[in-house]
């Protein structure tokens, strides 16, 4: 049995911005169901944005998120996050995080999608999200324990006081392990191997929105999903991510002939939002077409961008053809568990942070590189509010044991039918038919009757949890009626502003489903 004051499970850049911020009193403990850096923070290849540049302002970045997120954003939110993001940089910088900079030391700045300015903050070329979280780790200090290989997969609530306390995680020899906590933090990531095409770390399965939601959070606007345009495609199998970075530095989306797709589609072109361009490319590859990104008028492209030089050497890319073969595949969750602007979820004791929560920042389709911001943002401001809350008393009555695995067979489907089934049914382009006939096939597995977790093997706890998630996109999916940025409805192809414009759909514990026009507010002006 193990007692902490904070309790973090993930891994990810906003997890460990939480633990470097928090008092060094404090008694952390970091849970990650494999290893410290396996998650999709180290994967992250643009960078970070924020409003540094000598002509760029919060005032743009805030106006460039709102139109990529389709106004569905909380704008209080929106403009706080904007209005820190030059003041987070500075900090994490002259610490010694190691951004990419010229000689006189100042940042260079890149270019990305839907932005109206360079003011994307990279590291290591195309290699930030290493470069972040490997500065972070090795700030950690010793109050701080990290259990690797512990799949958590239950919240342990005191139903008398409504308060999270704990958790608990199976070990990959079976045992069950009990933590109780005063503050328990999820960073889980969010969903993106729910899909068959995805940019996502193997471990992003959805456990954390899941377990959130059998304790009784909320969670909401689980609909939006953004599909990035460009993944690395050999034989029809995606191989990994190419960096929006790269069409922010001159690459042009080109059919095999060489026609630039995106002429004529939007004024941005090539960096039209990322819901626009994945749309167009999608249309193409259902028409048997391959797509390619035409990187020949970039000039030192294995310099500028040595991760994607290196994917595509180990997939036998020719570079020197000047093309890379790509396809859209499913790559952030707009929505999560519904917390506040630093993480508090509705659950007492219960926090959320990263791409795990919904905030509002992001409304119907992030823009660019303003997910690390985010991250960098919760985990200080979470930190600071932990830092100065008051203990509670938590009752500890679970003993540490090994239970037998659960013979029982259970009705569940093979993992790879469930993601095919998301990408081809739930993905960049749905309608109602394709909704209905995937949200009865779900049905069928009858997760609300699935009660005792204890005695089942991580792989069916995972594939659960899957189709849980599954279920909450599909079914807000076909309750909006409408297309708003990585929702896209064939059958309701345009953004309806005087029925669906800031309304959320929030779900709760036994399928209660809400509508809301606001998001929540009560630590805005914490």
């Amino acid at each position: 049995m193990n007692y902490n004051d904070i309790l973090i499970i993930g891994s990810g850049m906003a997890a460990l911005q939480l633990a470097v911020h928090l008092r060094h009193d404090k008694n952390v403990r970091i849970l990650t169901k494999s290893s410290i850096r396996t998650a999709n923070s180290y994967l992250a290849q643009g960078g970070i944005a924020a409003a540094i540049g000598k002509h760029d302002n919060p005032s743009k970045h805030y106006k460039d998120t709102l139109e990529a997120g389709r106004n569905h954003n909380h704008d209080k939110t929106v403009q706080v996050i904007m209005e820190e993001a030059p003041k987070l940089i500075s900090e994490i910088y002259e610490q010694g995080c190691s951004f990419d900079h010229d000689e006189q030391g100042n940042l260079l700045l890149g270019m990305e999608g839907a932005h109206s300015e360079k003011r994307i903050v990279h590291g290591g070329g195309d290699a930030t999200g290493r470069t972040l979280v490997d500065f972070l780790v090795s700030q950690l200090k010793d109050n701080i324990k990290i259990e690797e290989n512990i799949f958590v997969y239950e919240l342990i609530v005191d139903e008398k006081q409504q308060r999270c306390m704990g958790v608990k995680g199976k070990s990959t020899d079976g045992a069950i392990h009990y933590y109780f906590a005063q503050h328990v933090i999820l960073a889980t990531g969010g969903c993106g191997q729910l899909f068959s095409f995805t940019s996502n770390a193997e471990t992003v399965t959805g456990d954390g929105i899941a377990m959130a939601y059998l304790a009784g959070a909320e969670i909401a606007d689980m609909e939006f999903i953004q599909f990035h345009p460009t993944l690395l495609c050999v034989n029809g199998v995606p191989k990994g991510l190419v960096s929006e970075a790269v069409r922010g530095e001159g690459a042009t989306l080109i059919t095999e002939d060489g026609f630039p797709i995106m002429e004529g589609i939007h004024p941005l072109k090539d960096l039209a939002p990322r819901h626009i361009t994945s749309q167009t490319i999608y249309e193409y590859v259902k028409n048997g077409k391959q797509v390619f990104l035409d990187i020949s008028n970039i000039k030192d492209f294995e310099i500028r961008f040595p991760s994607i030089t290196e994917l595509c050497v180990r997939n036998d890319i020719d570079l020197s053809s000047g093309k890379i073969p790509v396809v859209p595949g499913s790559h952030f969750l707009m929505g999560g568990i519904k917390t506040d602007l630093m993480g508090r979820s509705t659950l007492n004791g219960l926090y959320a942070i990263g791409e795990a929560s919904c905030t509002g920042l992001h409304g119907a389709n992030r823009l660019a590189s303003n997910s690390l911001l985010e991250g960098l943002f919760q985990g200080k401001k979470l930190a600071s509010y932990i830092n100065s809350a008051k203990e509670t008393a938590i009752n500890m009555e679970f003993p540490n044991g090994v239970y037998p695995i659960n013979q029982k067979q259970l009705h569940l489907p093979e993992m790879e039918t469930l993601q095919s089934r998301m990408m081809d049914y739930v993905g960049i382009v749905r309608s109602r038919a394709l909704l209905k006939e995937q949200k009865q096939w779900l049905e069928e597995f009858g997760m609300n009757d699935i009660s005792d977790l204890d005695g089942l093997s991580i792989h069916d706890i995972t594939k659960i949890y899957m189709i849980i998630v599954a279920e909450l996109i599909t079914n807000s999916a076909l309750i909006r009626t409408e297309s708003r940025g990585g929702h896209f409805r064939s059958d309701y192809p345009f953004e309806d502003d005087l029925s669906w414009c800031k309304k959320q759909i929030v779900y709760k514990l036994k399928g209660e489903v809400e509508r809301k026009d606001e998001y929540v507010k009560a630590a805005l002006a914490t």
